[in-house]
């Protein structure tokens, strides 16, 4: 990949950054303004060899979802780069429904390996576009809120943001 745009929005969580490919999949985001922090996220045979600021079409998607419209964040293309059970397993976190989180063992059994519980949690840890793929939307067995890249005040703040808002009956 040659050119990549970064964009940085405040959001009720605090500053988000997004990395998006020339073609305007997201590749990696969180909420930091540090554009270092988002590059990291990506493995580095992927990362872009040029980044420019500028605008995203991701970003009106993630000022829809800070207005209360949970499903903005769902048909924002992105593009991951992992092993075949990564993949399967971030489309499998687009899925999760906002207010009805999963715990570990229920995504890995989502994945078809009841037993793959720390695969499941590795699946979250290595997920670039935060936020777009929703791995905050699963939790410890317990019920605690397990780990975040982003701290757990924000996975808390999603959750209860996402809780609150009634979803859609399609």
């Amino acid at each position: 990949m040659t050119t990549a745009t970064i964009q940085t929005l405040e959001t009720p969580d605090g500053a988000f950054t997004l990395l998006a490919d020339d073609a305007g999949r997201v590749l990696a985001s969180g909420w930091t303004a540090d554009p270092a922090a988002i590059l990291a996220r990506l493995p580095e045979r992927v990362r872009p060899s040029t980044v420019e600021t500028g605008e995203t079409d991701a970003a009106a998607a993630v000022a829809a979802y800070y207005d209360g419209d949970l499903a903005a964040i769902d048909d924002v293309e992105v593009a991951q780069h992992g092993t075949a059970m990564q993949l399967a397993g971030w489309a499998a976190l687009r899925r999760i429904a906002p207010g009805r989180p999963l715990t570990y063992s229920e995504f890995a059994a989502e994945l078809g390996s009841p037993s793959a519980v720390r695969a499941a949690a590795s699946i979250c840890a290595r997920n670039a576009p935060a936020l777009f793929v929703p791995c905050h939307r699963v939790l410890r067995t317990d019920g605690s809120l397990g780990g975040f890249a982003w701290g757990l005040p924000v996975k808390q703040r999603l959750l209860d943001r996402e809780a609150a808002v009634p979803a859609l009956i399609a």
